[in-house]
């Protein structure tokens, strides 16, 4: 037979341990809260950087299609990849 203080405090100890993953993933939900907001601007910012370069190609792949066929023609501009 199981002693009752032994079970109770194993069930304490999981209640403690569970109480302080709940507060560190309250944490990070507020810190999750905070961020999100600038990720959404650097997005935009991304996207709006990315047409940029985009019309820069096709620009110079203008240019390229333009250029006597003695030059070789230059490399489109390649967007910066983030991790």
């Amino acid at each position: 037979m199981k002693d009752i203080h032994e079970v109770l405090r194993r069930k304490q100890a999981k209640y403690a341990q569970l109480s302080k993953q709940i507060e560190a993933l309250q944490q990070a939900a507020e810190k999750l809260r905070e961020v999100a907001p600038l990720l959404a601007e650097s997005d935009e910012e991304e996207t709006t950087v990315l047409a940029e370069v985009e019309d820069q190609g096709n620009s110079m792949a203008a240019q390229a299609g333009s250029a006597p066929s003695g030059s070789a023609p230059k490399p489109a501009a390649r967007a910066p990849r983030w991790p």
